[in-house]
C-alpha cells in the first residue's frame, strides 16, 4: 500500500511532508456535511480529521509577533490530484477571526483516506466548491502587503 503524502510549504517554520497517519496525530474532529452540488444533487457525507488551523499553527507560519493582526494578509492555497485548488485566508481558520472549523479530512464515511489522501472540507460551504480531494500540497504564503489606497477618479466639487 502506497501513501498519499501532501507537502506543507511556504511562509512556515517548520515545513513537512504528511501522510495521513500523520494527520492522526492532531485532535480528531468529525462533521456531518451536506454538499448541494449542480451535477449530482445533495449529497451527504460524514468527514473525521484534523481541523486545518490546527496543523497549519504547528508548522509555524511567519507572522510577526510584534503586530498581532499580521496573520491577516497570510493566504493558504491547497492543490488537489485532480488539479482542483482552493484558496483560503488565514483570518477564515484563525480562532481570533472566523473560527472556520476547516478540516483536513483523513476519513469519509468511516472509510480511511490512507492511500487517496486528506481532503479539504469547509463544512460551511454550502456547495461544497472549495472541497479539494487527495490533496497534494498546501503553501502558506503572507506575501500578500496591502498598498495604500490612491485616488480613484476623485471628483471636484464645484465652488457654489
Amino acid at each position: 500500500m502506497t501513501l498519499a503524502e501532501l507537502a506543507l510549504t511556504g511562509d512556515l517554520v517548520r515545513p513537512a511532508r504528511l501522510t495521513v497517519p500523520d494527520l492522526l496525530r492532531w485532535p480528531q474532529h468529525r462533521a456531518d456535511v451536506s454538499f448541494e452540488c449542480a451535477t449530482s444533487g445533495v449529497q451527504h457525507h460524514r468527514f473525521a480529521g484534523p481541523r486545518l488551523y490546527d496543523v497549519l499553527a504547528d508548522a509555524g507560519p511567519g507572522f510577526d509577533p510584534a503586530r498581532r493582526k499580521d496573520r491577516l494578509r497570510f493566504l493558504i492555497a491547497v492543490n488537489g490530484t485532480d488539479g482542483h485548488h482552493a484558496l483560503l485566508s488565514w483570518a477564515e481558520i484563525d480562532p481570533d477571526f472566523a473560527d472556520a472549523p476547516v478540516l483536513l479530512a483523513v476519513a469519509i464515511d468511516g472509510t480511511p483516506l490512507d492511500e487517496t489522501g486528506p481532503q479539504l472540507v469547509l463544512p460551511q460551504d454550502r456547495c461544497g466548491a472549495r472541497h479539494i480531494s487527495g490533496i497534494t500540497a498546501i503553501r502558506v504564503d503572507g506575501g500578500y502587503r496591502f498598498r495604500p489606497a490612491g485616488p480613484l477618479g476623485a471628483r471636484q466639487v464645484p465652488a457654489a
